[in-house]
């Protein structure tokens, strides 16, 4: 089978490393998984595409111009055709709506992964709407969460084309990882602890800093690294200057080796707003660090409290400084929390088990689009009703 990816990306976040795992797992298994990128004209990120050529899967850059550029759609029907994509698999509402655009009138099945929708403001708001609008007509719309699902039949979105699947991780670059960014930072033997994310509002980096604060006067060796990129980094510096924590607090901007983060950590924080089944909590229990994250969407279904993880409550900054204290405090508990940790993401969250769902979402619409009167077996209980 021939699946063909397309994504506009803003840099290596959550659904590019679903595509990325996904990718790989696919291809060891027989299957091709080829990928087309958005090149946008205001934000030409190639990250995803050049990492995907780096890791030998075959890869495509769309050029695109503007908000509406109308040329997309052809681009998008010729590289179809001469990939020879079976199913075509977009990710993220602008992709949504020009696959759709491009598609609706040939024979090409397609489907969507929806991660989760961020309305920070009205535009995105307006464009989360239409995406909703246009993924009524999908041959088939996976939902990352029972809360994405939610919305998707709020909009209109028919229950039997629904899928709830879980997001995986290949396992492997977690195994063996050095904890190099101690090196590089000079946190060779300090406590560290780390949050890994896009700087925008949704991801709670403010309430991480404000828990710093508090932390760093109880544990004043402590460091702190906040990996990731967005728009809202000259915000959060001014916090760091405005709590005075300059010393003990870096954004470290994207990182092409996040194993080695992961593994340089000694406490992982997720103080997200918002989230869907966010990847980078997984990759960090992967890692078998000690994870403390705000109990929001999916991410209680994954962190079972002082079991596998540390839940605490949404918008509070001093129940995660009290974590982190509590946590770096007591190395037996990061342990027997991280080896917990690992084991559940073995479980139930590895790109294989993904994968293998996404294969029978693929094959049914496939079989469904061709009017096939062959039974598609073994669909296990993906499809919502």
């Amino acid at each position: 089978m021939r699946i063909l990816h397309i994504i506009s990306s803003g840099g290596m976040y959550g659904a590019e490393a679903v595509i990325l795992n996904m990718s790989r797992s696919l291809i060891e298994g027989g299957h091709q998984s080829l990928l087309g990128a958005f090149a946008n004209s205001d934000s030409p990120n190639a990250q995803l595409h050049e990492r995907a050529l780096k890791e030998g899967i075959e890869s495509h850059l769309i050029p695109c111009s503007g908000q509406v550029d109308l040329r997309v759609m052809e681009r998008i029907r010729e590289l179809v055709k001469r990939t020879g994509a079976d199913v075509v698999h977009s990710h993220g509402y602008k992709a949504d709506i020009y696959v759709y655009s491009a598609l609706r009138r040939t024979d090409i099945p397609y489907i969507s992964t929806c991660h989760t929708w961020y309305d920070n403001n009205l535009l995105v708001t307006l464009y989360g709407m239409a995406d909703r609008f246009v993924l009524r007509s999908y041959s088939g719309v996976v939902a990352v969460s029972n809360e994405v699902k939610q919305q998707l039949l709020k909009s209109g979105v028919r229950g039997s084309k629904i899928y709830l699947i879980n997001n995986g991780i290949d396992l492997r670059p977690f195994d063996r990882a050095a904890p190099t960014l101690r090196n590089d930072t000079q946190g060779t033997t300090r406590p560290t602890v780390g949050l890994v994310g896009r700087l925008s509002i949704e991801k709670g980096v403010d309430l991480f800093l404000q828990a710093a604060a508090v932390v760093l006067s109880a544990i004043p060796e402590a460091i702190f690294w906040v990996v990731g990129e967005g728009p809202d980094r000259a915000q959060l510096e001014l916090i760091i200057d405005t709590l005075n924590i300059q010393k003990s607090v870096f954004l470290l901007g994207r990182r092409d080796d996040m194993a080695s983060v992961y593994a340089s950590l000694d406490v992982m924080v997720s103080a997200s707003r918002k989230e869907g089944l966010p990847i980078a909590i997984l990759e960090g229990m992967a890692s078998r660090r000690a994870v403390i994250a705000t109990a929001v969407g999916e991410v209680p279904t994954i962190i079972q409290h002082d079991h596998t993880g540390i839940l605490v409550p949404a918008e509070d900054a001093n129940a995660i400084s009290a974590a982190i204290i509590a946590l770096l405090e007591d190395s037996a508990s990061r342990d027997r929390l991280g080896a917990a940790a690992r084991q559940r993401v073995e479980e139930s969250f590895s790109a294989e088990r993904m994968t293998a769902d996404y294969l029978r979402v693929y094959k049914t619409v496939l079989a469904e689009n061709r009017n096939s009167m062959r039974p598609i077996t073994d669909t296990g209980d993906l499809r919502e009703t």
